[in-house]
């Protein structure tokens, strides 16, 4: 997918006392969250995220920002800053590091140390620069103060940009759970005293703009997991994200009370829980962790297994568990907990998984059916009671799709900002601060960039139509040997097909179709490969859809002899 912004030129030159803002990925879509600041001269980049495949791009493991806006000015980058430890803020820092390593990374202590685990496995020692709430930093001429947020992982942060150009607040994923486990609240005296200072720009989180009232507190859940641990007959397997340490923490909690060994299941749940225990994040009570060696030895109604896959992801434990590809087989007697939120995009990925658990017998308990997670972003109560408390000058909704987008720049009008104040942008879209008024100047690409096993960038559009074609339609291939001094067919035409649902037998009709073309292009003269093999392609693809009504993909496989 890619972002040609048709009625947009490429942006002027920047004046030399405004601040230029182009989000590389997070706007009209959930994730690859990336926002570029440009003042004087100098880059700073909040965020670097990946976005996660769906079905329509059969094969991509991630999906990257474009950095091609940047990559002739790597030089010109002070700092990247990340306001939490979540992939699609995240996860595509390594594939930026590849092209300079020694970029800072400045973030809180959790989110940096998730980072770090995660760039050991791409061989980067990384530049990082520890932060926490209420520090001012200078990163060239960004003048940097940083707020504690609340969210569904610990050591979120928001961050205020001053520069000659006006205070921009950008507040990273956000709510405000008054009662949150940790008791970290989001700084709403900050925000205020921000907002009383002069907000010139405020970006703000929109996921879940569209959702009237207040997030439910952390603490709600708390019972209903209880409940669930008390009336689960045997093993009972929790399904979250792997970032979610305060849900995992509830899991460790209600196992204790219960009388029930944890063992994680999964990489990155592993890795994860592995880094939010060394530093204190997870407080993991003695004797209750054992290793999936172990799992043999221990009752069932003494077990939890805590794994990654609540989004239906095709490799994860929870999904092979469903499709009985892995070592912990289900049954009838388990329960299974999806503890998480359902992404957009991903409903026919879990209905799946749910089905799959559902055929062995297990129990299920999500969302749908019980308080077992609750989101991790602000509803439209409490967006506008932070548009409320800071007042900004300029608004511009970030981190959700267009209809986020568009439901926050609603609430934003509700509460007084000027609708010429109001800059709702996508991906790749230049946004200027320039004399307290925000507008869009111009855009530059912004396109996706396919992460395929060991290759990055290589895959195109026309690449994955190609695999939907092959995917949704087969193909056809036919090999023809050509004399190519005449023309004429010396062997051949010969056919296969797979996927396509056409037999081997079927094809008379449209072999003496092929020859009959290919004799008369002889008589023509014509003896190029290139247009005998589009002859083929016309005069098989024509064959298939009038008596088929399908389109596979034609492969002409011209022989010269």
């Amino acid at each position: 997918m890619s972002h040609p912004h048709p009625d947009l030129s490429a942006p002027p030159p920047l004046p030399p006392e405004g601040l230029r803002i182009v989000a590389l990925g997070g706007l009209g879509e959930i994730g690859r969250n990336m926002t570029v600041f440009e003042f004087g001269g100098r880059l700073l980049i909040v965020d670097c995220g990946v976005l996660f495949p769906e079905t329509e791009q059969p094969g991509i493991d991630l999906i990257l920002p474009d950095f091609e806006y940047i990559r002739g000015r790597l030089d010109d980058i002070e700092a990247i800053i990340l306001t939490h430890g979540h992939e699609d803020h995240i996860g595509a820092v390594p594939y930026l590091l590849r092209e300079r390593r020694d970029i800072p990374l400045v973030g809180s202590k959790l989110t940096l140390a998730l980072l770090e685990a995660k760039l050991t496995e791409h061989r980067i020692k990384p530049v990082t620069d520890v932060v926490v709430e209420g520090q001012h930093r200078a990163f060239g001429p960004f003048a940097c103060e940083f707020l504690s947020v609340n969210h569904s992982i610990p050591d979120a942060l928001a961050v205020a940009i001053r520069t000659p150009a006006g205070l921009v607040l950008a507040t990273g994923d956000f709510k405000m759970d008054q009662l949150p486990l940790d008791g970290r609240l989001t700084d709403l005296g900050g925000f205020a005293r921000l907002g009383a200072e002069g907000i010139d720009l405020l970006l703000s989180d929109s996921t879940n703009a569209e959702v009237p009232g207040f997030v439910t507190s952390e603490r709600n859940i708390g019972p209903v997991i209880d409940e669930v641990f008390r009336t689960a007959k045997e093993r009972l397997i929790v399904a979250c994200f792997a970032s979610h340490i305060h849900r995992v923490q509830q899991v460790l909690d209600a196992a204790v009370a219960n009388n029930r060994k944890v063992c994680f299941v999964g990489r990155s749940m592993v890795r994860n829980m592995g880094v939010a225990r060394e530093l204190g994040y997870l407080t993991v009570p003695e004797d209750v962790m054992v290793d999936q060696k172990e799992l043999d030895d221990i009752p069932g109604d003494r077990l939890v297994l805590v794994c990654t896959g609540s989004q239906g992801e095709p490799m994860s434990a929870l999904s092979r568990m469903a499709n009985r590809d892995h070592q912990i087989r289900i049954t009838d007697r388990d329960t299974v907990m999806l503890a998480s939120s359902l992404i957009p995009g991903n409903e026919n990925a879990v209905n799946r998984v749910i089905n799959g658990l559902t055929r062995w017998g297990a129990r299920i308990v999500h969302k749908g059916n019980a308080l077992v997670h609750v989101s991790g972003h602000a509803s439209a109560g409490e967006l506008l009671y932070v548009l409320n408390m800071t007042k900004p000058g300029n608004f511009m909704p970030i981190h959700g799709e267009w209809r986020h987008l568009r439901a926050h720049a609603k609430l934003a009008a509700a509460t007084g900002v000027p609708d010429e104040n109001i800059v709702i942008a996508e991906d790749g879209v230049v946004v200027d601060l320039v004399d307290g008024q925000a507008s869009i100047v111009g855009a530059v690409p912004a396109g996706y960039v396919y992460v395929d096993g060991l290759s990055v960038g290589e895959i195109t559009e026309t690449s994955l139509k190609d695999r939907r074609i092959l995917g949704e339609e087969g193909f056809i291939s036919v090999v023809v040997g050509l004399d190519t001094s005449s023309g004429k067919v010396v062997a051949g035409p010969e056919i296969h097909a797979r996927g396509a649902g056409i037999g081997n037998e079927d094809f008379d009709e449209v072999i003496d179709r092929i020859e009959a073309a290919l004799t008369e292009a002889a008589g023509k003269g014509v003896n190029d490969v290139h247009q005998v093999s589009q002859i083929i392609r016309r005069t098989a693809g024509k064959w298939v859809s009038e008596n088929y009504r399908r389109r596979p993909m034609i492969i002409p496989a011209v022989v010269e002899v």
